[in-house]
Order: C-alpha cells, then sequence, then structure tokens
C-alpha cells in the first residue's frame, strides 16, 4: 500500500511530488511498481540524486529482480538453513538513533565450502531481516562488522562483491553505517580489490575503525543497555534465525 508518512531525513513537498513523478514514470512501464509504497520510493529517488529518470531505472530493475528472486514476497527460512546455521550474523539492540544493530562475523564464513546461489538467498534474508525490525521513522540499520579471526580461509572477494551489489542495488538508503572492527591486515588487501564495485554513496557508510579507539566508537553509537555483552555492555546477542 503506498504511503507518505514521513521518515528519517524528511524533506518538503518538492521531494514528494518527485515521488509522485516516479511513480506515474515506473508504472508506464511496470504495473507492479504499485505495489511499492511511497516510502520506498522516495530513498531509490535519493539513491540517485533526485534525478526521476535514474531513480525509475533503478527501481524498474528492483521490481523484476524482486519477482524472480523472492516470488512469493518472502524469502523461506528453509532456503538458507545451511547458511543460517554458521550463525555469521547477529541481532543485537539499537543504537542511539533508534536504528536496530546487526554483528557480522566473516571469520564463519569459508569461501572453499560458499554456494554462491545459497550466499545471495541467505543475504536477501538477511537484508529482509534487518529491515523489518527497522522502527516507524527510522529508515536504516547499523551494521558492525567483527573481523577477529578473519584469515586467508574466510577471503572470498565474490561473495564480498555480491552482497554489496544486492546492498546498494535493491536495498537504497538502508544501511546507515557499517562499522569495521578488529581488521587485520590481510583484509585491507581484500578490500582494495572489492572497493571499484562499490558505489560514493555506499563507500561512505563503511567506517574503520583501530582498536584503540573502539570502545569509544561503540559507545558513542550505542547507549550501555544497547550495548552487545562481548564489547562491554548489557545487551545480549542472537543469531539471526
Amino acid at each position: 500500500m503506498a504511503s507518505s508518512v514521513g521518515g528519517e531525513g524528511d524533506a518538503g513537498e518538492g521531494e514528494w511530488l518527485k515521488v509522485a513523478e516516479l511513480r506515474a514514470m515506473a508504472e508506464a512501464q511496470d504495473p507492479h511498481v504499485k505495489e511499492v509504497d511511497n516510502l520506498t520510493l522516495r530513498r531509490f529517488l535519493r539513491a540517485r540524486g533526485h534525478v526521476v529518470g535514474k531513480a525509475s531505472a533503478m527501481l524498474l530493475k528492483f521490481v523484476a529482480w524482486r519477482r524472480e528472486a523472492v516470488p512469493g514476497g518472502v524469502m523461506p527460512a528453509e532456503l538458507v538453513r545451511t547458511e543460517l546455521s554458521h550463525e555469521m550474523t547477529y541481532m543485537a539492540g539499537t543504537d542511539r538513533a533508534g536504528r536496530p544493530v546487526m554483528l557480522a562475523f566473516p571469520a564463519k564464513h569459508f569461501s572453499a565450502t560458499r554456494d554462491m546461489a545459497g550466499f545471495k538467498r541467505y543475504i536477501v534474508y538477511l537484508f529482509d531481516a534487518m529491515c523489518a525490525r527497522i522502527p516507524r521513522g527510522q529508515e536504516k540499520f547499523l551494521c558492525v562488522v567483527d573481523l577477529k579471526g578473519w584469515g586467508y580461509a574466510n577471503c572470498d572477494v565474490r561473495a564480498y562483491i555480491a552482497a554489496i551489489e544486492i546492498l546498494q542495488s535493491y536495498y537504497p538508503e538502508r544501511l546507515g553505517k557499517a562499522l569495521m572492527i578488529h581488521v587485520p591486515y590481510l583484509f585491507m588487501k581484500a578490500w582494495k580489490v572489492v572497493q571499484p564495485f562499490i558505489d560514493a554513496n555506499t563507500r561512505d557508510k563503511f567506517v574503520f575503525v583501530d582498536d584503540k579507539s573502539l570502545e569509544e566508537t561503540l559507545r558513542r553509537e550505542m547507549e550501555d543497555g544497547q550495548l552487545p555483552e562481548m564489547y562491554g555492555g548489557k545487551m545480549p546477542i542472537v543469531p539471526l534465525a
């Protein structure tokens, strides 16, 4: 159902007029756009600098992709049981802005046993789960990527690129910030390969935190009651299920 309820980073009437223009342009090419709400349209509009033609092309690609990738509208957990069993991602509390927090542990991912089709389904399941947790009045989530223990066996550039492409192409303006912590030197070599595939808007959201300022950074983002226990706070974490 279409909605014009305001959200994060509210703008004025001019932006909503562009949303209406975007809807008209996209619906003329694909009637399924009617199923997409106005806040989602606004995120696509913002992702393309409010250029309606570019936003329409991006939106149409999303609608076609979603129909094929998630035909029932929801990614069934049964299709990602293998990936879920590795407990690579956890749900935590919320940050100081009220955005839900996800913890990711790439050292639990092994490139040798990764199935790309299954991994992509898992990423969709993950992002859908995070988006479902975003409260009214917010549109984004915070991600803490803990690379402790990450090594050669975990290096999977193809998977990282696939995950980022899904994020920036089909979940625009959903990631608020990604805090990269416990980053080993080896990972930075892999990151240099991945970086060219990340658009500037998304790239700016990745923040590399050195160990000396880790506690200060995390506490700046989260109150003690929302900070995960493993980082000195009081919030228990729960594996994505």
